[in-house]
């Protein structure tokens, strides 16, 4: 596949601003593409193969200029492409900035977005359960930055808490197990088996798999 240069964007994004009412012209100052119209502030836009950091840090730059800034990219096919242009997207409208894509085989160009204010929406159900938790969570059993280990979340604490008193009780009843940890949920832990540490006994008692048994051994889950 051939490689793809930053000048074949150039045309398609001339041609979609001109028939728009600017004038347009290439490599003013720093500005890969520059369009004036009227009295209007100029529209800057930075053309870039696909994205990089460099390519924000260059729009960013144009803000001192003009509030108008664009980023360019060619457009890819596939689902890979369309996650990268999603996350794309967020920074580039975090960052107040418009998004283009030029789709080389047709010359298409499509506005994603138009530079405007960002204006953050909060979503309060995952505050919620970010703050549910931290309240829930004993101690500070994770590290911060850590990759490809198993996190101890709230949910692991408590099931760590009742696969313990299995191990020290034996079969036991939810609402005993429930009782005697503070865990509340313990019942719908232990029906649930996320983990493979439980199995029901009988009618609303549960026992621990050997892989429960296993863990209960262990303190690396720092629950307390």
């Amino acid at each position: 596949m051939a490689r793809i240069l930053e000048t074949e964007l150039y045309e398609p994004v001339k041609a979609f601003l001109e028939n728009q009412g600017y004038e347009v012209k290439a490599e003013v100052g720093s500005a890969d593409i520059v369009a004036c119209r009227g009295g209007e502030d100029p529209v800057i836009v930075e053309l870039k193969t696909g994205f990089t950091l460099s390519l924000f840090h260059q729009a960013i730059d144009r803000q001192g200029m003009t509030d108008t800034v664009y980023i360019a990219v060619a457009r890819g096919s596939g689902r890979r492409f369309q996650t990268t242009l999603k996350s794309n997207l967020k920074l580039a409208r975090r960052l107040g900035l418009g998004l283009i894509t030029v789709r080389l085989a047709d010359q298409l160009v499509e506005v994603h977005a138009d530079p405007a204010p960002f204006k953050p929406r909060k979503m309060k159900p995952r505050k919620d359960r970010l703050l549910r938790e931290f309240a829930r969570r004993v101690g500070d059993p994770n590290t911060g930055g850590s990759t490809r280990v198993t996190l101890v979340t709230a949910y692991r604490q408590d099931a760590t808490r009742c696969a313990r008193y299995l191990k020290e009780n034996g079969p036991s009843r939810g609402a005993e197990v429930a009782k005697a940890t503070g865990v509340d949920r313990a019942t719908r832990i232990m029906a649930d088996d996320h983990y493979g540490w439980f199995e029901r006994v009988e009618r609303g008692t549960y026992g621990l798999t050997p892989k429960g048994a296993d863990v209960t051994g262990k303190r690396s889950d720092k629950s307390g």
